[in-house]
């Protein structure tokens, strides 16, 4: 569901399923590079959350996904009783800072230039909730 739009900047929601996940966004960002018509530039994907990012990772083989969350939550545990942080999701603050909540991409004949085996992912680290990945659109000329 979009929600806010002009010429050069779209804002799309996504509802999370899981606590962690990292959920491949790349379809959902070229169906809106598409319907926005942008063909030759640079996109910035951000991502207005503090407890969530967003990042290019392998897409081809879904255990890299599981092998990231895994050490995520082996290096930053949930549950930590030296965290200060009173609301409990000091370990999704942490995590999403790691990350980070922007990316570029170049855009080339209306498509996302990914490598290979490259997917942009939506980081989810306190779910499920809805979500929101703005993308701004450079263009070339």
């Amino acid at each position: 569901m979009e929600s806010q739009t002009s010429k050069f900047f779209t804002e799309i929601e996504i509802r999370t399923t899981k606590h962690s996940q990292l959920l491949g966004v790349s379809d959902l960002i070229e169906k809106e590079i598409q319907r926005k018509g942008w063909s030759d530039g640079l996109l910035h994907v951000f991502v207005p959350h503090t407890t969530a990012a967003v990042t290019i990772q392998e897409d081809a083989d879904p255990d890299v996904q599981k092998d990231i969350l895994y050490v995520l939550d082996k290096i930053i545990p949930w549950e930590d009783y030296s965290y200060a942080h009173t609301e409990g999701n000091s370990a999704a603050h942490v995590k999403s800072a790691l990350l980070g909540n922007s990316l570029h991409c170049n855009i080339v004949g209306g498509r996302l230039k990914l490598g290979t085996w490259q997917g942009v992912f939506l980081c989810e680290f306190d779910g499920p909730r809805t979500r929101k990945i703005q993308l701004s659109f450079i263009p070339f000329s």
